[in-house]
């Protein structure tokens, strides 16, 4: 059965905003949530970025239903893995086993702020790998000492560990990373529709440990007036045209900004469906559970109608999208 999640995004809404959306988000029936995990927004004109953890925290005292996520936390540099893993089995406590920690190599413009040098991607994947195997043994509840290429463990582990492990989703982008981090992770994350990575994941995983869910991720631009809801998504969104390749190695918002200025809003809507066409959005979802994705989390573009999405909205589009989607 194809899931439907509602996005936290912390880059455009501040913290006690998003805890009311995740609480109505669970009201009309989203079956998870997913937080951005950002110190920068995208773009100026998005205006926030809280601390994601703090912010979960919150969400996961007043939610009893959703499943919780990072999507997704990049371990390393801003954070050592070793705190990464702490704040995930914390997180597993405190949402009564319904917290999956998704992690990926990150962005220049969330981890430039500690001021190290932002690593080629090779060497970035090489940070991953490593940071992978520290948090992936302290989520078992060992101790660990370690020693790699990128990152040091002296006696480390935890202490307040949920019953259930707390599962790891990693972001991948192609056959190469597949290979690699399919073994470390629970759960693929990937944001293009692509079926050959979807198959090439579940092969890649080591035998006896069954099938993952596939998390996928895409914006929506609800509004009642189809014009202003394009030019929200263009103002908000345009950032997203770049694609990941080029959105990890820029380092501010005023590169995105220059990135981005010759993005027109008829862009924007090739790839964002905007307006109040809830079968345009379900047009536009649908790629994903014919790709294989078991986990689809929409972003509702912007702060200003969030609550009237939720409220008049994403019920009748839920309905709609669980009426299109595979069942099994």
């Amino acid at each position: 059965m194809t899931r439907f999640g509602y996005t936290l995004m912390t880059e455009q809404s501040g913290p006690r905003e998003l805890v009311r959306y995740a609480v109505a988000a669970e009201e009309v029936g989203f079956d998870f949530e997913v937080s951005s995990d950002h110190y920068f927004p995208w773009l100026d004109v998005q205006g926030h970025a809280s601390y994601a953890w703090t912010m979960l925290g919150a969400v996961a005292q007043v939610t009893s239903r959703v499943d919780l996520m990072t999507y997704v936390t990049c371990p390393i540099l801003r954070y050592h893995p070793a705190v990464v893993a702490q704040k995930a089995a914390t997180l597993g406590l405190l949402s009564d086993n319904r917290f999956t920690l998704g992690l990926g190599a990150g962005e220049n413009l969330n981890e430039h702020v500690v001021g190290e040098r932002w690593p080629a991607v090779g060497e970035r994947h090489d940070m991953f790998e490593e940071a992978a195997h520290i948090i992936r043994e302290l989520l078992s509840g060992e101790r660990l000492t370690y020693e790699g290429d990128h990152f040091r463990v002296d006696s480390a582990k935890l202490w307040d560990l949920p019953e259930e492990r707390v599962e790891i989703g990693m972001a991948v982008s192609g056959p190469q990373s597949v290979s690699r981090f399919a073994p470390l992770a629970d759960h693929l994350i990937a944001t293009d529709p692509e079926s050959e990575l979807i198959e090439r994941w579940q092969s890649e995983r080591p035998a006896g440990t069954g099938p993952s869910r596939a998390i996928g991720q895409i914006p929506i631009c609800w509004g009642p007036d189809a014009e202003a809801a394009l030019a929200k998504a263009h103002e908000q969104f345009r950032w997203f045209a770049g694609g990941w390749k080029v959105n990890a190695d820029l380092p501010t918002t005023e590169a995105f900004d220059a990135a981005s200025q010759y993005v027109r809003p008829e862009d924007v809507a090739e790839t964002i469906p905007c307006g109040p066409d809830l079968d345009a959005i379900v047009e536009a979802v649908q790629p994903y559970w014919e790709a294989g994705f078991t986990d689809i989390a929409l972003v509702q573009v912007g702060d200003e109608g969030q609550s009237q999405f939720l409220e008049t909205a994403a019920g009748p589009l839920l309905e709609k999208l669980r009426a299109a989607a595979p069942t099994s």
